[in-house]
């Protein structure tokens, strides 16, 4: 199993994160901070990282910052700032995903196994051909294997939730898909995720759009219903 770095200066997080992905299988490495962390990845490299971003010494973004110099470890960033500005400011240094603070460790297990699907295992095994093949609809594309997404060729900075969800859609225009379906689509296991998560993740991926094209209105609802990705 994957090996997985936490970093949080809090250490009742820390146990009760770890305890939850040691449950899983996983391999955990603690640190309290930044600094601490990047002195560990050395001689000890991770498969992923979960990162908090206020801490001492050297905060989260810090940390990501000096990674993206190196590596493309898969980051996961715990916050509990309201402000959208740090998230998109860490998803465009690089970061794979957000969890804001308080969270569910169901949770957390779930989004870590959705990240760590987005690479090639250390063995070298290729992504499954279905993954690895680029999604075309109009003016979008979708490079599953990459973990890209563009609008009429501009870049839009998906998470990896709100790109499975967007996938799900689009890879069956005009086809109305339940909420239950796009959690389905993003959640493997089915954890429970309610409608009003499914929602925000959609009211964020039509803000993504709309800071590319101001006009954008692909993704529908259906009242009662869920949502489609609009036919061409």
């Amino acid at each position: 199993m994957p090996t997985i770095a936490l970093v949080d200066d809090d250490r009742n997080i820390l146990t009760s994160v770890s305890m939850a992905l040691e449950a899983e299988g996983y391999r955990i490495l603690t640190y309290t901070d930044g600094a601490t962390a990047l002195d560990g990845f050395k001689t000890q490299s991770p498969d992923l990282a979960i990162l908090d971003i206020k801490m001492p010494r050297m905060d989260g973004m810090e940390l990501l910052r000096r990674l993206r110099q190196k590596t493309d470890l898969p980051v996961i960033f715990l916050t509990s700032k309201d402000e959208e500005i740090d998230e998109l400011f860490g998803l465009k240094m690089g970061a794979d995903d957000f969890i804001r603070k308080p969270f569910s460790q169901r949770l957390l297990v779930e989004r870590v196994k959705a990240v760590l699907r987005r690479f090639t295992p250390k063995d070298g095994t290729a992504p499954k051909e279905n993954d690895a093949k680029v999604l075309e609809r109009g003016p979008l594309r979708m490079d599953p294997e990459r973990h890209t997404c563009t609008w009429k060729g501009e870049p839009v900075t998906l998470t990896v939730t709100e790109f499975l969800i967007l996938q799900a859609l689009a890879s069956r225009p005009g086809v109305v898909k339940s909420r239950n379906a796009l959690m389905d689509a993003a959640y493997d296991d089915q954890v429970y995720v309610d409608d009003r998560t499914i929602d925000s993740h959609i009211k964020r991926l039509r803000k993504k759009f709309k800071t590319v094209e101001t006009e954008f209105e692909m993704i529908e609802t259906l009242y009662g219903v869920g949502y489609r990705f609009k036919e061409a």
